[in-house]
């Protein structure tokens, strides 16, 4: 079982690198699976927002579907990852992948497509977003940044682009002119941009923040964390409708207990998350308050941008 999944695995991970190289139509991004297809029931897909590169996310992500294969029988869980967020975006726009893990603003898009929230995914005081300078770069104030670039992974990415956005805006700058703002396309990416000197300043949030600390020693230690934002909500875990209840049930189960166990922690210890804990849509309310707030004064939201 182990070595067809890792065919499987190489398999999609060589697809993932011909889409690399040219134009595809409506590429889905790679999909990760512990075990053949062709042997469950019902094959469920679990579309994960690009909180990391497709390795990275496969190394931290595959233990869950791994433990959600082993307790829940009769289906199987496969893991998919997409390139960027708009690739995502579209996915549950399509009501592509049955269950997602989208960040808070996601959550509000999937909403419409189909999708319920069952659980959140970590503290919500861990949700926020942090601005990245180098240590070296003379930088004190925000307004110390007008005629600067700025790095964030996605127009969209809620604690790493409009949170901060929002930060700068309530500190005197003016996002949509007085700094170039660089999407870079992923959390490494707009931390690599502020040690490369390409952006005076880049954001993210905790968690990938936190693993770039750890990954990349050598580069972190130049940096430093300048600002941070205020918290929300954390990232969600939804499911689409038509998905039996009895697997929904199981899955929320499953989710809110592993802090329980010594394997379930372990696996939260991957996820660089403390717990899950039941939710619904309508704790997310406060999420759709804030966008408001931010398109009123900042700049409009626009999905797969």
């Amino acid at each position: 079982m182990v070595r067809y999944g890792k065919i499987f695995t190489l398999f999609f991970v060589f697809l993932a690198l011909l889409a690399g190289c040219g134009k595809a139509p409506k590429a889905t991004g790679p999909q990760y699976g512990t075990a053949p297809l062709g042997e469950a029931q019902v094959i469920y897909r679990f579309g994960v927002h690009p909180l990391h590169n497709p390795k990275k996310l496969m190394d931290s992500y595959q233990p869950l579907m791994d433990y959600l294969n082993k307790n829940i029988p009769g289906v199987q869980f496969v893991l998919e990852a997409s390139r960027d967020y708009s690739i995502f975006e579209e996915k549950y726009k399509n009501r592509k992948p049955e269950f997602i893990l989208p960040n808070p603003w996601q959550t509000l898009g999937a909403i419409q497509s189909g999708y319920s929230v069952i659980v959140m995914a970590g503290d919500p005081a861990d949700f926020k977003g942090v601005i990245i300078v180098r240590k070296d770069s003379g930088i004190k104030e925000p307004t110390d940044l007008k005629g600067k670039k700025v790095s964030y992974p996605s127009p969209t990415a809620l604690a790493a682009c409009i949170l901060p956005q929002y930060y700068l805006h309530a500190h005197g700058v003016d996002v949509t002119k007085d700094i170039t703002n660089l999407y870079v396309g992923s959390q490494e990416s707009s931390i690599m941009n502020v040690y490369l000197k390409t952006t005076a300043a880049g954001a993210t949030w905790p968690q990938p923040w936190r693993d770039f600390q750890k990954t990349h020693p050598k580069e972190a230690a130049e940096l430093m964390t300048i600002w941070e934002t205020e918290s929300l909500v954390n990232n969600s875990v939804m499911v689409l409708d038509e998905v039996p209840d009895s697997i929904k049930i199981q899955v929320e189960n499953i989710l809110v207990q592993l802090n329980q166990t010594e394997e379930g922690n372990q696996i939260l210890l991957n996820l660089e998350t403390d717990y899950f804990k039941s939710a619904t849509n309508q704790d997310y309310r406060l999420v759709q308050a804030f966008t408001d707030r931010f398109e009123r004064e900042v700049r409009k939201i626009e999905l797969g941008k």
